[in-house]
């Protein structure tokens, strides 16, 4: 990625700000070190000058300062007036021992500059003032101690702030490069899909982290489309493919009414003819646009409570007497409790069913038994319609969901190969979970439903 652009990426925005913030954090905890040290320094050096001046005052005796004037002459040769000063004077000022001429400061402890003390240099220095055995005392040390430390740490402080500064636009650098590529993967598989290539996928990193969250909400996102615009293909060829065959038949149909009907010859039976064949055209369209509206979800906003028994025993009382006509046996058998309460549409959970039996009388030979069957497990109510009949085979199990699609067996019975779409249309509408299964022998549709509370 072009470096210009990564500097504007939000990634690299984001990383630079909180480093920024890091590095305002390490300034404002570096003044506070600064002057806590500082201050620290400072009373130390109080804690000294008082402990030197009250060892230099506790030599003096009664009416006998040859002590105190020793004792100064000894600590002002010792520390010499680069770093500590001494001073001891009569009332009158005349300078008694030291290495100063005694200053004109009150008692107590001063700043004071090495020119106030006629001293050469530039220094500064802290010293105590007091009278012992009415001689002006003057301790004093210079500030060189304290300022050297105070330098280091902000030398120090100042190395710090500046590879903290290299550290956080390099990590920053660094963060926003990989996010942003990340990024730009999603962006490159965006445009793929934009450009027809739905199998393109973002490929995750593994770790869990928001990208990836996101990622494989995307991903999730592309299987579904990818798999809708495959179901519109399949729905499309086969549309094509089932319809041919009607349309031409009520094409031919038409034509021969025509030719009959220029011969005077009468055509009712031709009419009629054609108004089956495009009234079964109709329906297939209609059962169509009733699945595309189904996948579209706007029926749940119908949903309400239903009692699954009601459902299921009144299909069945209504399709024994059908079931028995054709030759078969229709029975249902309900769980101990009187009522499965769900959240659904009576009206499509009706349909979901009376799908399933017909499809069951229409596909088995005579004397087949079907049975629907309803239990209770856990928190979910598992309905079944079962049949004795030839079965469908494993490989083509998932295959008759989809839309037109018949068995070859089948082709010769009614229907238009919409049913059992309607059934996971509706199954899918009220998030049930749908699977086809061997009955050893026939079929097994099991349909588990989430119970309402």
């Amino acid at each position: 990625m072009p470096r210009a652009n990564l500097l504007r990426s939000t990634p690299f925005r984001l990383a630079l700000t909180f480093g920024l913030l890091f590095i305002a954090a390490f300034f404002v905890a570096g003044v506070i070190t600064y002057r806590t040290l500082e201050r620290g320094l400072t009373r130390q050096l109080d804690e000294s000058v008082n402990a030197t001046y009250l060892a230099v005052a506790s030599t003096f005796s009664q009416n006998d300062a040859e002590d105190l004037i020793a004792a100064v002459n000894t600590y002002a040769s010792l520390h010499g007036a680069g770093r500590g000063v001494f001073s001891l004077a009569d009332a009158s000022g005349k300078r008694l021992a030291g290495n100063l001429a005694p200053p004109a400061l009150s008692e107590g402890l001063w700043d004071v500059d090495s020119d106030d003390l006629g001293l050469p240099g530039n220094k500064k220095y802290r010293a105590r003032v007091g009278i012992v055995g009415g001689n002006r005392l003057v301790v004093g040390q210079s500030f060189s101690e304290r300022d050297r430390l105070a330098n280091i740490l902000l030398i120090s402080l100042g190395w710090s702030a500046g590879l903290i500064v290299v550290i956080a636009f390099a990590g920053a650098m660094f963060v926003a490069a990989r996010a942003q590529g990340r990024l730009d993967a999603v962006a490159r598989t965006m445009e793929d899909v934009s450009n027809g290539q739905l199998a393109t996928r973002i490929r995750l990193k593994g770790n869990g982290d928001d990208i990836d969250r996101v990622s494989e909400h995307i991903n999730h996102a592309l299987d579904r489309l990818s798999g809708l615009v495959d179901g519109m293909r399949q729905v499309s060829a086969d549309i094509a493919h089932e319809l041919k065959t009607p349309l031409n038949r009520l094409k031919m149909t038409l034509e021969d009414a025509a030719d009959k009907d220029e011969r005077g010859q009468p055509v009712a039976s031709l009419l009629a003819e054609a108004r089956a064949e495009s009234d079964q055209i109709n329906a297939t369209f209609e059962a169509l646009l009733r699945i595309s509206q189904l996948e579209a979800g706007t029926r749940r906003t119908r949903f309400q409570p239903v009692d699954l028994v009601d459902v299921m025993s009144s299909v069945a009382e209504i399709y024994a007497d059908v079931a028995e006509d054709e030759g078969h046996s229709l029975q249902f058998s309900g769980p101990d409790a009187r009522s499965a309460m769900v959240m659904g549409d009576r009206e499509l959970l009706t349909q979901l069913f009376v799908n399933l039996i017909e499809n069951a009388i229409n596909h088995c030979p005579p004397g087949t038994a079907i049975q629907l069957g309803l239990e209770i497990e856990g928190g979910a109510a598992l309905a079944t319609v079962t049949d004795s009949g030839p079965g469908i085979p494993a490989h083509e199990r998932e295959k008759v969901f989809r839309r037109l699609y018949r068995l070859d067996k089948s082709r010769t019975t009614p229907g238009s190969g919409l049913g059992l779409s309607l059934v996971r249309a509706i199954s899918d509408l009220h998030f049930a979970e749908l699977s086809l299964e061997d009955n050893r022998p026939g079929v097994r549709v099991a349909l588990l439903l989430p119970l309402s509370d």
